[in-house]
């Protein structure tokens, strides 16, 4: 998806495209409304979770 990326926090992302939620709530990244979701980058957020972030990324471009 064009405009998200990794360096981009959670809230960030939301804001850009709400459609991107159920991706990030499937992958195991249930606290989006959080305050660490809104200062914690995409790509920080994956390593918490131990994710892949080039996966996610796949994920979200598909969208």
């Amino acid at each position: 998806m064009a405009g998200i990326t990794k360096d981009m926090t959670i809230g960030e992302i939301l804001q850009a495209n709400p459609k991107v939620a159920p991706v990030l709530m499937a992958a195991g990244m249930h606290c989006l409304g959080c305050p660490s979701a809104q200062g914690e980058t995409l790509e920080e957020a994956a390593m918490v979770h131990g994710m892949d972030i080039d996966d996610l990324m796949k994920q979200i471009d598909a969208l």
